[in-house]
């Protein structure tokens, strides 16, 4: 007792100790300011011109106030009296008010800093919290400064300004933690107060930048002029030197209103202020860029006085509607849509399956929101650290109950074979995220200016309004600049770092995993009742590495399988967009209404693709290609797609690639591993049995749920005109961004899509159709185009045949490489052969095509390489080339002579080398592939090969890629002589 009570003595005499230390900075730091509580806006202009701006939006705080945030120290809740002369405005608000921190406390607080960076991702949390170490260290000491900024953010959604306030403190009150905070860190705060119309905390916020060696930028000059445009007893005086401030930064007014991002009456605050000043004052409109300053596509810009954009077969009036509907489903965030097995006739089992679906998910809601709503609680009142990452804030930013129903949804998705708790935890993660972005845009008032803007908007697309010259992006920047007040409509939104989705995602797990349970004898009164889980934490094996799986109980799987439920519910992005999407305008700005959608695809977790992406200039014609592709309206071949979910239905196909339900899996082989009937190799025999009765279940129930949701969409939207927004990854190759059903799907999905707008074949059409019909065969690959065109006009009975009668006749198009989309050209040629005149037949059919090695096409094209083009199809040629083979033969050619001069691995591969082995690193080599991933793709494609010896794999391998680099050297000469260049320093 007497050590502890040493103890205690020595720790308050240290805590006394840095306590009059601090207060004796307070009283130096105030020696040459103006005594009393005299206000510095009261002070005459001469005498503070040259003050900094932290001092002159100091107006009303007063000197004691101004000094203790100097110091970043406040009062102890003890002390008593007020310092002479000050206002009651002026005093320090409690959720300011922290503890002086001990020398011991701040050291160990300095330690924890130290190990951040790899430590960012544990959270604080009740309970032992199933951590996820996952590729999580590497992004996470990446991710802090960003995880800052959205802590804060949620912090102040959420209305937990307190929260927000200590942590920003305890941030900045340790050097090596202040390392991590910038100037949009500061504006964050700063944004909350200036809706307040406190010029007070303003002004503190400011005190605590240059305390921090920040310098303010536009986003907090803006803040400042936003509040004192509040502040009805704001002198002008404090508004002057404001803006004359902001002038010796190099900031005009007019880079406010350009380059900051408004959310709800911000702007008209902003200019409430200046208008005090400058009454005439009115912004400048710029609509940005109209025209792209590269050489390549600069005629396209200026060249264009004959050219209107094409409109859309919709009205006005119709398009708006359009836009209503989609608007209405990216708010619910949601779309439950019928399911193709509806069709089927309930049976008695159905019917009672259903109905305990829906119990036992009645009765987990209420559970989840009862253990949510305790964790919150636990959480909201855990004496942590406030230098801590918590994830309360971001428990707080959507209500209790759609958190629960996001966690349902994820229950009844779950496959059977259960889920990587990763992916798992990833995906509940983003979904909270886009409810909560959602809901910013939503609070930021900018839904009724999107409408507005889109309802403009619409005069570019609608057939019933005059044509224009301008592009969809030239027109969207023109319509905001011209709609100017009020909030922005895409930006200052700060994207979640990976590592808080993961955090959060899988504290929502840990929750399921917890407390959703389910009685043992639900499907069969004869077992023993008693409460089980229906997920379990389980880990399994992928290649070496351990990971966390989350697997549901049998028990729930075949209530599932056997309920055969109705409907399914998809995250909004996934079904194609009602109404033409929003343009592309900048890297943040595009695609979906609300939903937030990246203009670049990138690998989770990865930030430099993007960092690098908003350095990049000039990117109007990418932005503008996307905008073009995302106005293509699309519709469904209806016919086909009866046809298809009529097979779906009954059993599938495996020949025509419509996977059968798990009723036709193999069944499982059940034994007794510990009888001992069996020998030793019958029992090792009987498990692997097992294990692949298992994968193939597993293997069949992805592919038929695949499938089921494609052709469930596509149902949905059997009677819908419906487009697809757009995006790329880090190569500018473009996707459509729902994920399931495309035009870039599979040949089942290819199939059912058609051109909402259709154009006449013209004189060549009908051939065209033909040619493209003897593609999608597979069949004459090596012909030329008059030998393609003469081979169907050939077997042109069996393509009407196929049309006529498709599942009783013939069935010629059955074995065509692409049978669905073969099908679906019969029609087309039948239709087509069968009008009046084939010329003026309106066509809606898409027909594909895709580029000879395209990486090589443009590799080829920029080096002016005659050979190497010739051999890609870029050069004029009676029958098509094929580049993949031609790399094998050259390959074989140094093979041969390597085996005629003795090599032993040239030997063992005569007879292996094949288009399949080189194709892939060919195709690869023009984005950067390596000798050693080239060496790994040549080695997979040999282990395929079941007769060449796998002792040679390594070897043969090695000695291939070689070969393969320097075939290409030779046949694109001038292409590898432009990827080896080196970069001018």
């Amino acid at each position: 007792m007497q050590k502890l009570t040493l103890e205690k003595k020595s720790k308050l005499t240290k805590q006394q100790l840095l306590h009059q230390k601090v207060q004796k900075n307070v009283k130096e730091k105030a020696r040459g300011r103006p005594k009393g509580g005299e206000s510095i806006s009261a002070l005459p202009g001469p005498v503070i011109k040259n003050m900094n701006l932290s001092d002159e939006i100091r107006a009303s705080v007063t000197l004691r106030d101004a000094a203790l945030a100097a110091a970043g120290t406040a009062t102890h809740s003890g002390s008593t009296g007020k310092q002479k002369g000050s206002k009651k405005t002026g005093g320090v608000k409690k959720s300011w008010e922290q503890p002086v921190i001990d020398a011991e406390e701040q050291a160990k607080m300095e330690d924890l800093e130290r190990r951040l960076p790899l430590q960012v991702s544990q959270w604080t949390s009740s309970g032992s919290l199933q951590r996820l170490q996952e590729d999580t260290e590497g992004a996470a000491s990446g991710d802090i400064r960003l995880s800052i900024h959205s802590y804060l953010e949620a912090c102040v959604f959420a209305r937990d300004v307190e929260r927000a306030q200590r942590f920003l403190l305890s941030q900045h009150r340790v050097m090596s933690r202040r390392r991590h905070l910038n100037t949009g860190v500061y504006n964050i705060m700063m944004r909350m107060w200036a809706k307040k119309g406190n010029l007070n905390q303003i002004g503190r916020l400011f005190i605590l930048m240059e305390e921090a060696s920040l310098k303010p930028n536009v986003g907090s000059y803006c803040t400042a002029l936003e509040c004192m445009g509040r502040n009805p007893s704001c002198s002008p005086n404090v508004i002057i030197r404001c803006l004359s401030r902001m002038e010796k930064d190099g900031l005009s007014v007019d880079d406010v209103f350009s380059r900051c991002v408004f959310r709800q009456d911000e702007r008209d605050m902003v200019l409430k202020a200046v208008h005090v000043v400058t009454p005439e004052y009115r912004p400048r409109l710029d609509a940005g860029a109209t025209a792209s300053s590269s050489s390549l596509v600069h005629d396209f810009y200026t060249q264009r006085s004959d050219h209107q954009y094409p409109k859309l077969d919709f009205t006005q009036e119709e398009l708006q509607e359009r836009f209503k509907l989609q608007l209405g489903m990216e708010q619910a965030c949601t779309a439950t849509i019928d399911s193709v097995e509806a069709a089927k006739p309930v049976t008695e089992h159905m019917a009672r399956m259903r109905e305990l679906l829906v119990d036992q998910r009645a009765q987990w809601q209420k559970i989840l929101l009862q253990a949510l709503r305790e964790s919150k609680k636990i959480l909201a009142n855990t004496n942590s650290k406030d230098y801590r990452l918590n994830l309360y804030p971001y428990l707080c930013v959507l209500g209790d109950i759609e958190y629960v129903d996001i966690m349902i949804q994820s229950v009844a998705n779950l496959p059977p074979s259960g889920e990587s708790l990763k992916i798992l935890a990833r995906e509940l993660g983003n979904r909270v995220y886009t409810k909560y972005s959602v809901l910013q845009k939503h609070r930021n008032q900018m839904v009724d200016k999107l409408g507005n803007i889109y309802n403009a908007y619409t005069d570019l697309l609608a057939k019933d309004t005059k044509a224009l010259v301008v592009l969809p992006s030239e027109h969207w920047r023109q319509l905001e600049a011209e709609q100017s007040s009020g909030p922005s409509l895409h930006g200052g939104e700060t994207h979640w770092p990976y590592i808080v989705s993961l955090e959060l995602g899988t504290f929502m797990v840990e929750l399921m995993v917890k407390n959703l349970k389910i009685n043992s004898d639900i499907l069969n009164s004869a077992f023993e009742r008693k409460r089980i889980p229906i997920l379990y934490h389980m880990y399994t094996f992928r290649s070496t590495r351990q990971i966390g799986f989350i697997k549901p109980h049998p028990i729930l799987t075949q209530m599932q399988q056997d309920a055969m439920e109705t409907s399914l519910t998809f995250d909004s992005y996934v079904i194609p967009m009602l109404c033409p999407p929003v343009p592309w305008t900048s890297v943040k700005s595009g695609a979906y209404l609300l939903t937030p959608t990246k203009l670049m695809r990138t690998v989770e977790g990865a930030t430099q693709h993007e960092e690098l992406l908003e350095k990049s200039q000039n990117l109007l014609p990418v932005l503008d290609s996307l905008n073009q592709l995302g106005n293509c309206a699309w519709s469904i071949n209806k016919p086909l797609l009866d046809i298809i979910i009529s097979i779906f239905n009954d059993k599938g196909s495996d020949k025509l690639d419509i996977p059968p339900p798990l009723s036709e899996a193999p069944k499982i082989p059940h034994f007794n591993p510990n009888d001992p009937a069996y020998t030793a190799s019958e029992k090792a025999h009987m498990k692997r049995e097992v294990i692949n009765a298992r994968k193939k279940c597993s293997e069949m129930h992805s592919l038929r749920m695949d499938s089921l949701y494609k052709l469930s969409i596509a149902n949905h939207m059997r009677d819908q005109i419906f487009w697809f927004p757009h995006n790329m990854d880090f190569r500018g190759r473009t996707y459509p961004c729902p994920p399931y059903f495309n035009h870039l799907g599979s040949d089942v999905t290819r199939a059912l899509l058609l051109f909402a707008e259709g154009k006449p074949l013209g004189p060549k059409g009908l051939d065209w159709l033909k040619i493209h019909l003897v593609n999608l065969t597979g069949l004459k690959k090596k012909s030329s185009l008059a030998g393609r065109l003469q081979y169907a006009n050939k077997i042109l009975k069996d393509v009407l045949d196929s049309a006529d009668d498709p599942l009783n006749g013939k069935g010629w198009w059955m074995n065509a490489d692409e049978p669905w989309q073969a099908l679906s050209c019969c029609t087309e040629i039948a239709n087509a052969v069968r009008s009046p005149d084939p010329t003026r037949f309106i066509s809606h059919f898409p027909v594909h095509q895709d580029g000879s090695c395209n990486g090589l096409q443009h590799y080829a094209a920029l080096g002016r390489d005659v050979i190497g083009a010739t051999s890609v199809n870029l050069m004029p040629c009676d029958v098509p080339q094929d580049v993949y083979s031609g790399v094998a033969q050259q390959v074989e050619e140094f093979r041969a002579r390597d085996a005629q001069n003795g090599m032993k691995v040239a030997q063992v591969l005569e007879g292996f080398i094949s288009r399949k082995v080189v194709k892939q690193t060919v195709m690869t080599v023009v984005y950067g592939v390596t000798r050693f991933g080239g060496r790994l793709q040549i080695e997979k494609r040999l282990k395929e090969i079941d007769e060449f010896p796998k002792d040679h794999v390594w070897e043969a391998s090695q000695y291939l890629v070689r070969m393969v680099f320097s075939g290409l050297k030779e046949m694109f000469t001038g292409t590898r002589e432009i990827q080896e260049v080196e970069p001018s320093p």
